[in-house]
């Protein structure tokens, strides 16, 4: 095991201390089987959140994979330290871990305004703004380790961006009648 505060010197090879702490004592220290359930957390909210991207890339929209992966992801890890926080610095678990929660949906309330555009008399973005919020939601439960209302949520994003747009097209393809107007 490596001791912190001793620098390596071999040849070929010199790695200094790093304010105080040595790299490779870290590096042992953040790969450990207490962090794993930290790191399944953030993975799940990033692959979740990218599958909802990868659809909004095939659509041709503005936030793709990238976006929804990192709104995703950055959720689950601001869930996770206000746990982290709740937990080790007050002392006892019954923090209130949701306070964090509400300023991401808040948070990302802002992110979404900002996507949304009026363009030649037509809204556009809304949907885009929407999904972000539920990426958000996905990451919130991976972060809290909700790990089934996740996935469900994230198969429900999908259904809506894709069946439900057909059933959209469907429908405005239907002549609509004004009251009182014959066939």
């Amino acid at each position: 095991m490596y001791k912190p505060g001793v620098i390596i010197n071999q040849p070929g090879f010199c790695l200094p201390s790093l304010i105080g702490y040595d790299i490779l004592y870290y590096m042992e220290n953040i790969f450990t089987p207490e962090n794993y359930e930290l790191f399944v957390k953030l993975f799940i909210a990033l692959v979740l959140g990218m599958i909802i991207g990868i659809e909004r890339v095939l659509a041709h929209k503005t936030a793709g994979m990238r976006t929804y992966a990192m709104v995703s992801m950055g959720a689950a890890l601001f869930v996770i330290i206000g746990n982290l926080v709740g937990e080790k610095l007050t002392g006892f678990s019954s923090f209130d871990p949701l306070r964090m929660a509400s300023q991401i949906v808040v948070g990302i309330g802002f992110l979404g305004a900002g996507m949304i555009v009026f363009q030649e008399s037509r809204l556009i973005g809304l949907t885009t703004a929407s999904g972000l919020w539920v990426a958000a939601g996905i990451g919130m439960a991976s972060g809290f380790g909700l790990y089934n209302l996740a996935v469900i949520t994230t198969i429900l994003a999908i259904f809506i961006f894709t069946v439900l747009w057909i059933v959209e097209q469907w429908i405005k393809k239907i002549p609509i009648r004004k009251i009182g107007e014959n066939k």
